[in-house]
């Protein structure tokens, strides 16, 4: 678990050249981001082989359509989508940004195995039954779990407790599974997507028992702040999602976000702070002390605790 983006989307495939029209000089498309020299001498290049401007520029534009596609079609069939809730594209800052990386065989094995069972896409196309999902266990939402060592001890610890872990970080769902499943753990279930989507379209009010954010991106420059998760109109959407007296649990590294969640928490009508004094709380014994945090604590990074009840 790191200061990273939430939850970065599942990676996609390799880039693919477009395939051409039959008998058509074949061109290369420029990449995206290309500078105007490099389109000219593209165009160049496509009139020496006899291919007018306006076929080049539509080859061009084939070849960056396929690619759209490709980025947005899954990795694993049967698996976790690219973009589960592309029908509700919408203009709104997000808290995370996608990410490529490598999944290793472990995690492809544990994602092909295990996501049909313990996986689901936040499509925002239906309500879900935890009751059912969980077995009647009481749920706790965790948004954004790195590579789900946490989320898999905290698991292990306390199997009353079902975890709804979302993140869209496709190494990081594979890693997930493959520790629940070696532990043995059943009471954990991964949700690949935008996290506001599940809480604004996929949950049922008062189902939640608590909520779990560890370590979410700081977005540390002053123009990036409007990124951060914790804001006013993202508690307004969680608060009724909660059962009363349920926690919010927060933590963080990052000293001046630590600062604006406390500010932020205090000021909302539905929290009321469990520390006594007001401020930061203790680490829970539930939460577990990762090898990023100790890496970070090793440093002299401060990490804060806020606990927050709703009323």
């Amino acid at each position: 678990m790191s200061e990273q983006p939430l939850n970065p989307a599942p990676g996609a495939p390799a880039e693919a050249t477009a395939a051409t029209p039959e008998h058509a000089p074949a061109v290369t498309a420029p990449a995206t981001g290309s500078t105007a020299a490099d389109v000219a001498a593209t165009e160049a290049e496509a009139a020496a082989d006899g291919v007018t401007a306006d076929e080049a520029a539509a080859l061009r534009e084939a070849s960056f359509e396929r690619q759209r596609r490709l980025r947005q079609e899954p990795r694993f069939p049967g698996g976790p989508a690219a973009d589960p809730a592309g029908s509700h594209h919408e203009r709104r800052i997000r808290s995370f940004q996608p990410r490529r990386s490598r999944v290793t065989t472990g995690q492809q094995d544990a994602l092909e195995r295990l996501w049909p069972k313990w996986g689901l896409d936040i499509d925002g196309k239906r309500v879900l039954d935890l009751d059912e999902l969980f077995d009647g266990l009481p749920v706790v939402l965790e948004i954004g779990f790195g590579m789900g060592e946490a989320t898999a001890q905290m698991a292990a610890d306390d199997p009353g407790t079902g975890i709804l872990a979302v993140d869209v970080h496709t190494p990081g769902q594979g890693n997930l599974l493959g520790l629940a499943d070696k532990a043995g753990s059943t009471n954990v279930r991964v949700a690949n997507g935008d996290a506001v989507i599940l809480l604004r379209e996929m949950l049922a009010p008062e189902c939640l028992d608590g909520l779990r954010v560890y370590f979410p991106d700081p977005w540390p420059k002053a123009r990036h702040h409007k990124r951060r998760l914790i804001q006013p109109a993202f508690l307004d959407l969680v608060a009724p999602r909660l059962k009363p007296g349920a926690i919010v649990h927060c933590a963080t590294d990052w000293e001046p976000y630590a600062e604006q969640m406390l500010e932020v928490l205090t000021a909302h009508p539905r929290f009321e702070n469990t520390a006594a004094d007001g401020g930061y709380a203790p680490r829970p014994a539930f939460r577990p002390l990762t090898r990023f945090e100790g890496q970070g604590l090793d440093k002299g990074h401060v990490v804060h605790d806020l606990l927050f009840a709703r009323i």
